[in-house]
């Protein structure tokens, strides 16, 4: 398998960790941006082909060192991973207009944003995958308490759907899964007594795969990926 060079948000615990951890292992080249990056210091002594990138996705500098990167670092971009996420879950009533944004700002504007910075340095045949929700695929079970954060998911996917139309002479491909549970530290930190069925590490295989391959028969698809029925 050909060496990719990989952008990945979120890395710095749970599904985006593991799925660094997995690219590595294949020795692709990846690019972990993060908010918080110590985590990294001993598999940036163990992996060459990790690079580490401290930014804030939500603010216009932080996209422009992103971009920074790649251009300085990398002759183009295989696939980029929209994984960083923000979860509030508290009752509707109680739900400020502020706390929408900061949900919408991680979950939906910043990967307008980052997209649009990358569209420049995505190869032919490159691969944008944002990960979302099964609480924002229309007619699935919901949960009371994720306003902000399943319609922020809801609204990612028409995003994806929508970039996948308009690039589509691009030979570039924008697909999008929607998770269902994954034990991860957020989830832990919104549903403190729930334990899902499904690992980080098992998740970030799954999506590792996908990334890789799932382009060469998808382009602006919403893939389900859980173990449970609507």
């Amino acid at each position: 398998m050909n060496s990719k060079k990989i952008i990945i948000t979120g890395t710095s615990r749970g599904i985006g960790f593991a799925l660094v951890q997995y690219f590595l292992n294949q020795n692709h080249q990846v690019l972990a941006v993060s908010r918080n990056t110590e985590i990294f210091d001993e598999l940036q002594k163990e992996y060459p082909n990790l690079s580490v990138l401290e930014a804030e996705i939500t603010e216009e500098e932080g996209i422009k060192e992103i971009s920074k990167f790649v251009s300085k670092n990398w002759t183009g971009v295989d696939i980029l991973v929209h994984n960083a996420g923000k979860l509030i879950h508290k009752p509707f009533m109680q739900t400020s207009q502020k706390d929408f944004m900061d949900v919408y700002n991680v979950n939906v504007f910043a990967v307008a944003n980052l997209t649009k910075a990358m569209i420049p340095f995505l190869n032919k045949g490159g691969h944008v995958v944002a990960i979302s929700s099964m609480g924002g695929i229309q007619g699935s079970s919901k949960f009371a308490g994720l306003s902000a954060y399943s319609s922020s998911k809801g609204a990612v996917i028409t995003l994806m759907e929508l970039l996948a139309e308009e690039f589509k002479e691009s030979e570039i491909s924008f697909n999008t899964l929607a998770l269902g549970a994954v034990q991860t530290e957020m989830l832990k930190e919104a549903f403190p007594d729930y334990e899902a069925p499904v690992s980080a590490e098992e998740m970030a295989q799954y999506i590792g795969h996908f990334s890789l391959n799932g382009n060469k028969v998808y382009n602006g698809k919403i893939l389900q990926v859980a173990n449970t029925t609507p």
